[in-house]
């Protein structure tokens, strides 16, 4: 039923997560996530590496490969790749490292997670060598440099609407809460860091952004994407329909015992004919497929 466009595993015994002493919050063996899976009626998943340093424990590409290999199809192997490997400047030849695992069979770049602005140019020349390679690309992004993970921008998203206007061809998957947390219109900016629990009486940079770049979607896994959604179902029914060609299923799961909202949210709303059938299957796989070449 499910194509989930972000998932997360780690080899063997699954790795502790350094950001909580919860055991069931550590990163799942791939043979625990595929038993979520089967339970969430998900038939494949793009798994997702993790380098970042500021993130967890990073893993390599290679893992990657070998948990869909042994998969048997399940599992589509995404790379990643830090912007500030090999040279740590905005000259670092990327592109021989996205090339070599887009031909191992790679389908997209991310999750890209170091805490770095999206204008630094060392990020700039990430997203150019992937451009050039073809390859779709997610981010997670934050509110601020130090103490957290992922790309940072302002309210409104300049450095992201300006990347989106820089690279014309590169299909960016937009992802985390000070993403999602756009969709309305913010009451304060200190809103971005978290999930806004009111309803959107007027719509955000999200739509917006969605409606004037082409090659910009959304990936609607998380905590955030299902926040996005679920904090006003009246819009959300309005968000879906408007942009079903560019809305994709996912998880993000972590942990075992994590829950999963959302299958049950957008399957209520295809149920009650909010959504039709055809809107269901584009954000439930469809765009997946389109995206991702499969």
């Amino acid at each position: 039923m499910f194509i989930d466009i972000h998932g997360h595993a780690y080899r063997h015994t699954g790795a502790p997560n350094p950001r909580s002493e919860d055991e069931t919050q550590w990163f799942m063996r791939p043979d625990q996530l595929l038993a979520r899976h089967d339970e969430l009626e998900i038939e494949r998943c793009a798994l997702l590496p993790i380098v970042n340093a500021e993130v967890y424990l990073p893993q390599s590409n290679e893992d990657i490969l070998d948990m869909a290999d042994a998969s048997g199809g399940r599992f589509i192997p995404f790379c990643n790749i830090d912007p500030r490997a090999v040279t740590n400047d905005a000259s670092a030849p990327l592109d021989r490292l996205l090339g070599y695992y887009r031909d191992r069979g790679c389908l997209g770049v991310g999750e890209v997670m170091p805490n770095l602005r999206f204008a630094d140019s060392r990020v700039q020349n990430l997203f150019a060598h992937v451009e050039r390679a073809g390859l779709p690309l997610t981010f997670d992004v934050s509110v601020r440099i130090g103490g957290d993970y992922g790309l940072v921008d302002d309210p409104g998203m300049p450095e992201l609407e300006a990347s989106l206007r820089r690279f014309p061809r590169l299909k960016i998957l937009g992802h985390g809460p000070a993403f999602w947390a756009e969709i309305g219109r913010l009451r304060t900016p200190g809103d971005r860091a978290g999930y806004p629990d009111y309803p959107i009486d007027e719509e955000g940079v999200v739509p917006l952004l969605l409606r004037r770049y082409e090659h910009l979607y959304g990936d609607l896994s998380a905590g955030s994407g299902y926040n996005a959604l679920a904090r006003d179902p009246r819009y959300a029914v309005e968000f879906l329909n408007e942009f079903q060609d560019k809305l994709l299923f996912g998880t993000d799961l972590v942990g075992p015992d994590q829950k999963a909202l959302l299958p049950g949210f957008l399957t209520g709303l295809r149920d009650s004919g909010e959504i039709t059938d055809e809107v269901f299957e584009k954000i439930a796989r469809g765009n997946a497929m389109r995206v991702l070449g499969l």
